[in-house]
């Protein structure tokens, strides 16, 4: 296994280094100037832009800057945010901790009530509750994001009024110890349960195809001709090797969430890296979207990591890949 992580870990540095090349290539191709940003004015004299261009190395050449940057970025200085007017990596450190725990929170109970599901509907394929995960996992994954979004904010919050209509705290109240907790958890579960639905429809329908699979296999068949009981069969025969693609789809989706929640945290206000996200595009901080996008992008790279070196203990034959 040694060996294996030691080649994953070696093959992810050349990927980290193209990510932040492509995010700076990027950053600086899109339109805008960011020396209108930088002067506080909407036309200011070539004398006055000239002079900034030069404090701040836009004069220099495209390949200069790159090099200049990626020395920076070792160092771990990714450069100060025009909006914020504070160190990028500082901002993005204030925001990463919310954007963590909405991602984390629906994965978790995604992964657990989507292979519940699963595996119940494809123990029995074809019967009442494998038509109403197939229904509710193809209409969950065909609503918009912002959509569903605004949807479950109408009738929770609007309406019902159960659950605050976005933030990540209150700020009318102070709230300590178990409470604070209580306040972050209201805030956190609208947003949560917009992106739980999208990552329950593919880790339900997914299972639920594996275990299928699964069952049809002839070590299943010996396994039952041998005596062993059904929920044996099925909760450690048949699981333990249907649920390696919901480890691959978890794992890339769990990775592509962080940059994937613009949409959601928009539409709740939430202070996350995707509200961020938003924030920098409008303002046009070209520095604090090029550490978004790098920081997203190595963050996705990690998690793949991560979720190679788990589907090699799951499955021994990946390592030799």
């Amino acid at each position: 296994m040694i060996p294996y992580v030691v080649r994953r870990l070696i093959q992810a540095v050349p990927v980290a280094l193209v990510v932040v090349v492509i995010a700076f290539f990027l950053i600086h191709a899109a339109p805008g100037d960011p020396v209108l940003m930088l002067s506080g004015q909407h036309s200011p004299s070539p004398q006055y832009a000239e002079e900034i261009r030069r404090l701040y190395g836009l004069d220099q050449p495209l390949a200069f800057q790159l090099l200049r940057y990626l020395g920076r970025v070792v160092q771990g200085d990714f450069g100060q945010s025009i909006s914020f007017s504070q160190p990028v990596l500082a901002v993005l450190a204030s925001r990463l901790p919310p954007t963590l725990l909405l991602i984390t929170t629906a994965t978790l109970f995604s992964v657990i009530v989507g292979i519940a599901l699963g595996t119940v509907a494809g123990y029995r394929p074809y019967s009442a509750i494998d038509g109403a995960l197939s229904v509710g996992s193809v209409v969950a994954w065909s609503l918009p994001i912002f959509w569903l979004a605004q949807l479950l904010m109408l009738v929770f919050a609007v309406w019902l009024g159960w659950f605050p209509t976005g933030g990540f705290m209150s700020l009318r109240e102070q709230y300590e110890g178990l409470w604070w907790g209580v306040d972050v958890a209201r805030h956190l579960f609208l947003p949560a349960l917009t992106i739980f639905l999208l990552r329950l429809a593919i880790t339900g329908r997914l299972t639920r195809t594996s275990i299928v699979e699964v069952l049809r296999e002839n070590y299943i068949r010996t396994a039952r001709a041998k005596g062993v009981s059904e929920g044996r069969v099925l909760g450690v025969h048949a699981l333990k090797n249907a649920v390696r693609p919901v480890v691959t789809a978890t794992g890339t989706g769990f990775g592509t969430l962080i940059a994937g929640t613009v949409l959601t945290e928009t539409v709740f206000s939430y202070p996350g890296l995707g509200r961020l996200t938003y924030d920098a595009i409008l303002a046009r901080d070209h520095p604090l979207l090029l550490g978004l996008f790098i920081v997203m992008s190595l963050f996705i790279v990690a998690v793949n990591l991560i979720t190679d070196i788990v589907y090699g203990m799951l499955d021994p034959r990946t390592r030799t890949a």
